[in-house]
C-alpha cells in the first residue's frame, strides 16, 4: 500500500458505525483503522464543522463525510513521556521532552503534549494548546484544560503579560557574562527580538551556556539568531554543526503566567542539572 494516502467516505448508511466503512474504503485491517482512530488520524464532517474522531460508535449522520488520514510513518511514531508538573485543574504545567509535539496534523496527534495529558492525568479531561514549542527543544509547556481558560491563557501570550525564559548550550564563547546581546530583525517577514546572556562557560568543550529571553515567538526564533550570530545551539542539526552527537541544547527553563480565575501569579522554572 502506498502511503500517505486520504480516504473518504461519504455516509449513506447510518446502521454501520465509522470503523467498518473506513475498513471497507480503505481494505484495511479493522485493527489499523482503531489504530489510527485512536492517533488522531480520522475525521468527521458534519453540518456543525470537522473535527477528529476517535470513537467508532459515534453517531453518524446521512450526508456526513469520514477521512482516514493513513501515513504509516506518522502513525508509527513514538515520543518520551511527559513530566506533569503542576495540575490546576483549569490548566497544567508539563515538561516535554525533545521529540514531543506541541500540535498534532491531520495525519495524527498521538505524540502532541495535548494529547499525552489527555491520556494520562485523572481525572481526564481536554487540552487545549495556548503556546508552542519546537519539536527539537524540551522544557516548560502549558496547556489549557477549559474554553475559557485557554482564552485567558492565550490572551496574556497575546499581551505579552507571560514571561518566558530558556537556556541553550551554544558552540563559542559567547561575549562576556555582564553584558547581553541583543539581536531584532525580521524572521519570515515578522520582526523578531532576542536577548541573551552568558551564563557559563566550558574552555575544554569552547562551549557556552546561555540564558535567553524572547519578545516575540517566530519559528525556530532563538535557534536562527544565535547560529546567524556565529553561537549555533549544541545539537541544532537544520541551523547549526551537523556533527553534533547530542539532542537540541535549548530547554524552556522558566514560565510565568496569571492564574485564569483568580488572577495569581505562578511561576515555575526547571533547569537541567547538568547544564548548572
Amino acid at each position: 500500500m502506498k502511503s500517505p494516502v486520504e480516504y473518504r467516505v461519504v455516509v449513506s448508511d447510518t446502521t454501520r458505525d465509522a470503523r467498518d466503512l473506513l475498513v471497507e474504503a480503505s481494505a484495511l485491517p479493522a485493527s489499523r483503522v482503531s489504530d489510527a482512530m485512536a492517533s488522531g488520524a480520522v475525521w468527521l464532517r458534519t453540518r456543525h464543522g470537522i473535527r477528529r474522531l476517535r470513537r467508532r460508535s459515534a453517531t453518524l449522520s446521512e450526508g456526513d463525510e469520514l477521512f482516514l488520514n493513513y501515513d504509516e510513518a506518522v502513525l508509527a511514531q513514538t515520543t518520551a513521556p511527559a513530566k506533569l508538573i503542576e495540575d490546576s485543574g483549569r490548566w497544567s504545567v508539563w515538561l516535554k521532552p525533545p521529540g514531543m509535539r506541541s500540535q498534532g496534523s491531520r495525519w495524527g496527534d498521538h505524540t502532541t503534549l495535548g494529547r499525552y495529558a489527555e491520556t494520562h492525568m485523572q481525572p481526564q479531561r481536554e487540552s487545549f494548546l495556548v503556546h508552542r514549542l519546537d519539536l527539537a527543544a524540551s522544557g516548560l509547556m502549558l496547556l489549557a484544560h477549559d474554553k475559557k481558560a485557554a482564552a485567558s491563557l492565550s490572551g496574556q501570550f497575546a499581551a505579552r503579560t507571560v514571561i518566558k525564559r530558556y537556556h541553550a548550550i551554544v558552540h563559542g564563547k559567547f561575549p562576556g557574562a555582564q553584558n547581553s546581546q541583543d539581536y531584532t530583525g525580521t524572521i519570515d517577514g515578522k520582526s523578531a527580538e532576542t536577548r541573551a546572556s552568558r551564563i557559563g562557560y566550558d574552555p575544554d568543550a569552547k562551549r557556552s551556556v546561555l540564558l535567553v529571553s524572547i519578545t516575540t515567538g517566530r519559528k525556530h526564533q532563538i535557534r536562527r539568531h544565535l547560529a546567524d550570530a556565529g553561537y549555533p545551539i549544541v545539537g541544532d542539526r537544520l541551523y547549526g554543526t551537523k556533527g553534533d552527537a547530542e539532542d537540541l541544547c535549548l530547554t524552556a527553563s522558566y514560565l510565568a503566567f496569571d492564574d485564569p480565575e483568580s488572577g495569581v501569579r505562578n511561576n515555575f522554572e526547571r533547569i537541567p542539572e547538568e547544564w548548572l
